[in-house]
């Protein structure tokens, strides 16, 4: 099976759709699938549901498809320095399922398992506890969370080989790892694609089993979300 396209444009042809829930890789600006991300916005699909670690900034990352209101609904751990998502959610134009960062990791692990619910401490006593069942385990109170499985993911790699076989570089190894094993069909933007065997087999982190589609991008643009200098010592 195909699995390389030529362009993140064709790689979504026909795949996405309205009302669609899509998982995001990336820790702020971070291992983002820009280059998806864009094509998304080109496809027009609207009312989406993005579960990301954040809502990327104004202008970069899912700040994009902000802009053009493709996103009903976010589900993240942390949604600061973005106005625009602001605006909408304070208006009601966007909803919002808050989740801590920790536990928004294991939901999408436990749903690229097959593991649909889990008990968890955190949140207990919160707002994030609302609506949810409460278990006691060894008389501590523990709150039910539930798995997360998407119809599309979106995620970044550093080096892949063209049967989908995936490595990520330092930080870049966030979401993304979980994330290409929980939705129907995953699409990975690599930006060093080899051939099969090319990869020390010990370094795959995402077996190609899990990626369905794959994009070639060399030159990834790597944002910096809030650039801190100081002057360099004197000479």
């Amino acid at each position: 099976m195909k699995k390389v396209y030529p362009d993140a444009t064709s790689a979504l042809a026909g795949q996405i759709k309205d009302g669609m829930t899509l998982l995001c890789g990336g820790f702020g600006l971070c291992g983002i699938p820009e280059t998806l991300i864009e094509a998304v916005r080109e496809s027009g699909a609207k009312n989406l549901t993005f579960v990301s670690n954040n809502a990327g900034v104004d202008g970069k990352a899912l700040g994009l498809l902000l802009e053009t209101r493709q996103i009903k609904k976010m589900i993240s751990s942390y949604v600061g320095e973005n106005k625009i998502f602001a605006q909408q959610y304070l208006a009601g134009e966007l909803e919002l399922e808050f989740t801590p960062q920790g536990t928004l990791a294991e939901r999408v692990r436990a749903g690229g398992a097959g593991i649909p619910a889990f008990f968890t401490k955190t949140g207990y006593g919160t707002v994030i506890a609302e609506g949810k069942e409460v278990r006691e385990f060894n008389g501590e109170h523990y709150i039910m969370e539930r798995g997360i499985f998407a119809d599309i993911a979106l995620v970044h790699a550093w080096k892949g080989d063209t049967e989908g076989n995936l490595v990520y570089r330092k930080t870049a190894r966030n979401f993304n790892p979980p994330m290409a094993t929980a939705a129907k069909l995953t699409i990975a933007e690599v930006e060093h694609l080899v051939e099969p065997g090319e990869i020390d087999p010990d370094h795959i982190i995402t077996p190609g089993i899990f990626v369905k589609r794959i994009v070639h991008v060399p030159n990834a643009i790597k944002y910096i979300e809030q650039r801190t200098t100081r002057p360099r010592p004197a000479a």
